[in-house]
């Protein structure tokens, strides 16, 4: 009986690589599936027939495996379990007494004696072995150290921010997130434990979108820290014990068309022509997602009824097309120099008629409008008349300024003009000024510069990241006031911040062609020296957790457009890598200007792109969602697309772990010191498996004096401390919820180090949602 199961089984697993395999030769790939295939049914066969060579036959088939995954993929095991895996234990199986029986010799006094084991016991130890041996190395990790010598005794840090403070989303006004506090270090960061933890009561609602995430960074003030939900509260909490002072509601509302319901954060500010204790002498402005900004008394969260329109400025002021759900403010503003400036987020590939991504300075006091930048029209910054308009569907900042006051400028990061995948009839400012990052004069409003990541963006590469402003000391012990500037694929931009010019070398590299017609591409594209930017995908860096799955994505590999990085996008469908999910996002990077090192979270997720003409486009759904995953309908343009990540038959990444790293760089010499594997799959899989695969994260890093940095973000559910010097783990404490936010750390009067972390999960990338608010300190 078991041989006959056995060979059935041997027959289905047979017909099917056969037939894949089949069809993936046809495509010009690899003809192992279809050589599996016919190994297969050919033992399968022999089962049949009790033919004792059938072990023969597989063994083949066993040792072809093993040099065939070998020759492919070296000793990685993450990619030689799924190509032998099921082999080695189906020849297990067929080395077991209830197989081999039946297949042997009778004597002639009725003895039966079992087949040869060995023929195949050889092949499938020795392939075990390699097995064993394959997960003592890490052919992806890169080990080294980052430089221990403090290179600046007091470096420059964009404000007077006391040490025990966070008075900004990057604690100042130069966006680092480097805390001068060391009270935490490598040495004891395994004895934090939870000091406090608070719950909002925002929560996730079945109305709500699916990108409704909580990626807040909390600010500390004196003793108080502020917050804000992902439905637009305000909230200020006692910094000692996580209680409760105030919480505001703004009532933003609910509205499906947005893409995204999330708050990052609030901005503070101290007036200093108010009396301290007076009434709005400390205000918090919270960013709304129904495109507001409301002015909070700081101290009871009562609105500031001075500011603008009894304490409420309309960002849709001044836009031709204002569909509601289209444009909100999802990052915070920056306060400098007596105004607040401000972007805003549009819906991506929703419709070529959508709000202006006007950059706008209004005064902090008053909310009058003092100056407005808008991509579409860059050299006139003086406020338009009433009645007047911006340019509708001008490149947008959806993202974090950093600001250096003494320079008197102020730091953009810029995305696309909607459709993001369609560059036809594009203006010369639009190709300007399109994911790129400008510098802006913060008394007027005018360009001082522009530094292009991306020419004619066909790929949603917008400049996701708040720079990070450092003073780099060279090597012969000159200064150079530099910026830091992450992207999504994988480039770091170390700018001059005066001019905009390189410090580490952008050369321009060759690119694919062959846009959709009437489109067309750049010849060229920009790269820094410094890149995270990872190989090309080949058929080989193909995954899954078994021949079948992994089989269908070598398929879909050949089906898809994919001339590597850069590959236009097309009707037929095209794998985008990096994707647009980014090897580096809002979370931005974290710098220490005394060492003048980095520390970021380098991210590989594949994506793929499919154009669709207009005309195939269905009618909108009554119960349609904002989503930016699936078909962007892209009203008024030739072509919507259907987007999303590169994901198997099991929905998992079609592409090789690792997925996600943690990685250290020296930014004096621009080299990369160490890249380890970062997260497990523990909140990935039906079972709670600790593997530490490295998996996609997104959020961001926090580093302090104390030469420790904190990371959530992954897509398992921890805070987690690493060494800065070396990248490896030294402590993780289990989130109730999805960490995708950036963590950041104060001191109380008790003298205590807290460091807290947000955990309310991310709707894009399935982690659970929750309402945590969450402190740690030493014992």
């Amino acid at each position: 009986m078991a041989i006959i199961v056995t060979s059935i089984f041997f027959i289905i697993i047979g017909l099917t690589l056969g037939g894949g395999g089949l069809w993936l030769v046809t495509l010009g790939g690899s003809i192992f599936y279809l050589f599996a295939g016919l190994m297969f049914l050919i033992t399968a066969g022999l089962l049949l027939m009790r033919k004792a060579v059938a072990l023969w036959v597989y063994a083949v088939l066993v040792v072809a495996a093993l040099a065939w995954a070998i020759w492919e993929v070296g000793f990685d095991w993450w990619q030689l379990g799924p190509r032998g895996g099921m082999i080695i234990l189906l020849g297990l199986w067929l080395l077991t007494p209830w197989i081999r029986r039946p297949l042997g010799l009778r004597s002639p006094t009725g003895i039966t004696y079992a087949a040869n084991p060995w023929p195949l016991a050889v092949p499938v130890i020795l392939a075990i072995l390699v097995a064993v041996y394959s997960m003592t190395s890490d052919p992806h990790d890169l080990a080294g150290d980052l430089p221990k010598d403090q290179v600046t005794a007091n470096p420059a840090v964009g404000g007077s921010v006391p040490d025990g403070e966070w008075h900004q989303y990057g604690r100042t006004p130069f966006g680092q997130r480097y805390s001068p506090l060391d009270q935490i270090t490598a040495e004891n960061v395994s004895t934090l434990k939870e000091a406090w933890r608070y719950q909002t009561g925002d929560v996730k609602r079945p109305e709500d979108i699916s990108e409704t995430t909580y990626q807040v960074t909390p600010l500390k003030v004196k003793d108080t820290l502020y917050l804000c939900t992902p439905h637009n509260w305000a909230i200020a909490l006692d910094a000692k014990t996580g209680k409760e002072k105030w919480k505001y509601d703004s009532n933003s509302g609910m509205n499906p068309d947005r893409q995204h319901q999330t708050c990052r954060g609030v901005t503070y500010y101290a007036d200093p022509t108010v009396a301290a204790g007076q009434p709005c002498a400390e205000r918090v402005y919270l960013p709304t997602s129904d495109a507001r900004l409301i002015a909070l008394d700081a101290a009871d969260g009562k609105v500031c009824t001075g500011f603008a329109d009894q304490g409420v400025l309309h960002l849709e002021t001044g836009m031709r097309f204002n569909p509601a759900g289209y444009y909100y403010s999802t990052s915070p503003p920056v306060a400098v120099a007596g105004k607040i400036i401000v972007g805003g987020a549009v819906n991506d590939n929703y419709s070529t008629e959508e709000q202006s991504g006007v950059i706008r300075a209004f005064d902090i006091n008053t909310g009058a409008l003092v100056w407005n930048w808008d991509s579409g029209n860059p050299d006139v910054t003086t406020p338009i008349a009433e009645g007047q308009t911006y340019t509708t569907n001008s490149p947008n900042s959806w993202s974090v300024f950093s600001v250096d006051e003494a320079l008197g400028m102020v730091y953009i990061p810029l995305g696309n003009q909607v459709p993001d995948q369609i560059g036809i009839n594009r203006s010369d400012n639009v190709e300007k000024f399109s994911s790129s990052i400008v510098a802006l004069d913060i008394a007027t409003g005018q360009l001082r510069w522009v530094r292009q990541t991306v020419h004619h963006d066909l790929w949603d590469m917008d400049v996701p990241a708040q720079p990070a402003l450092i003073d780099l000391t060279k090597q012969d012990g000159t200064v150079v006031p530099a910026l830091v500037g992450p992207t999504k694929q994988g480039d770091i931009y170390v700018l001059d911040r005066r001019s905009g010019e390189p410090i580490i070398s952008v050369k321009e590299i060759p690119a694919p062609g062959g846009a959709v017609s009437g489109d067309h591409t750049a010849p060229t594209q920009p790269i820094s020296d410094l890149t995270f930017s990872p190989e090309p995908l080949k058929e080989k860096d193909m995954w899954g957790v078994s021949l079948f799955d992994q089989m269908a994505c070598r398929i879909d590999f050949h089906r898809y457009h994919y001339e590597g990085r850069y590959t236009p996008p097309s009707l037929k469908g095209t794998i985008v890598y990096p994707g647009n999910f980014g090897t580096f996002n809002w979370g931005s990077i974290a710098v220490d200007p005394e060492r003048q090192i980095m520390f970021g979270m380098p991210t590989y997720l594949a994506f793929t792109s499919r154009l669709v003409p207009a005309a195939d486009i269905p009618p909108r759904g009554q119960d349609e969602k904002g989503s930016e995953q699936g078909l962007n309908r892209n009203d008024g343009a030739p072509y919507g697309v259907f987007m999303g990540p590169f994901l198997g038959l099991l929905q998992i990444p079609c592409q090789a772990p690792p997925w996600g790293y943690v990685a250290g760089v020296d930014l004096r010499t621009g080299k990369i010191a160490y890249m380890h594997k970062n997260g497990t799959v523990r909140d990935m899989t039906p079972l709670p498996l600790p593997f530490k695969v490295g998996v996609p994260g997104i959020g961001g890093p926090m580093l302090t004096k104390g030469g420790v940095a904190f990371l959530g973000a992954a897509v398992d559910n921890y805070l987690r401390a690493y060494d800065v010097t070396n990248g490896r783990e030294l402590w993780q404490a289990r989130l109730p919820a999805g960490g995708q936010a950036t963590p950041m750390t104060y001191t109380t009067d008790d003298n205590k180090q807290y460091v807290v972390m947000v955990a309310g999960g991310h709707g894009s990338v399935g982690t659970k949602p929750g309402d945590y608010v969450i402190a740690y300190t030493l014992p």
